[in-house]
């Protein structure tokens, strides 16, 4: 975690984000600064170093967001729910069960620890999420996987991108239960009928924009509905 956290482009929440696991994957605390309740998004791994960083801001934790389930993403959620007193998983969307059942699995064959998790509650397209009063739609967008979803805050500006799109990229569908057109249709239907000014935080690597990856994201300039 940086010596500042990563401030989140909206007035009404904080963030940090947190690189966990050989992955780098982007582990994200979410916060309101007046109340410090808030959500901790997509814990892969690495505990320990998760929580000393909610020590650092001195939030108080209210439920766990998975965007999907792949182990970097969710193979820590199971202990930190225990960890952080039960809290409530939310997320992904119910087209993830396969993943989220085979985390073990997964874990062996990356030989990263990780437990099979049951969210408390699924996520459907229209749906929201509350981050400590503040409201997320949800967007399912399958391709990377079947199940991931993004959430988007459309009074803050502000979306949780998972690994459906990157700075200059998109998610990988070459893993189990990928598919590449359904990813694409994903994008071109949903995330980029956001507005330009929205900003991102992705599964991996820096922020973006709707609007800079519309411009220069080469998987997406000159691509054809």
């Amino acid at each position: 975690m940086s010596d500042t956290p990563n401030a989140s482009p909206e007035r009404g929440l904080k963030a940090a984000i947190i690189p966990v696991t050989g992955f780098q994957q982007n582990c994200t605390l979410l916060w309101d600064p007046e109340t410090m309740k808030g959500a901790v998004v997509d814990p892969g791994g690495d505990l320990d170093q998760i929580q000393a960083a909610i020590a650092q801001v001195g939030m108080q934790p209210e439920k766990i967001l998975l965007t999907h389930g792949h182990i970097d993403h969710a193979g820590g959620a199971a202990e930190l729910r225990e960890r952080l007193g039960g809290i409530p998983i939310e997320g992904p969307h119910v087209n993830e069960r396969p993943l989220l059942d085979n985390l073990e699995k997964q874990g062996e064959a990356y030989g990263v620890p990780a437990r099979a998790v049951t969210p408390d509650r699924w996520l459907d397209e229209g749906e929201t999420v509350s981050v400590a009063g503040h409201t997320f739609e949800v967007l399912h967008c399958p391709g990377h996987s079947p199940g991931s979803v993004v959430l988007v805050n459309r009074a803050q500006r502000f979306a949780l991108m998972g690994d459906v799109l990157f700075q200059g990229s998109i998610g990988r569908t070459d893993l189990p239960l990928g598919n590449h057109e359904a990813l694409m249709h994903s994008i071109r239907t949903k995330v980029m009928a956001l507005p330009d000014e929205f900003v991102f935080i992705c599964g991996h690597g820096p922020m973006s924009s709707i609007g800079q990856e519309r411009r220069t994201n080469p998987f997406i300039v000159g691509d054809a509905a």
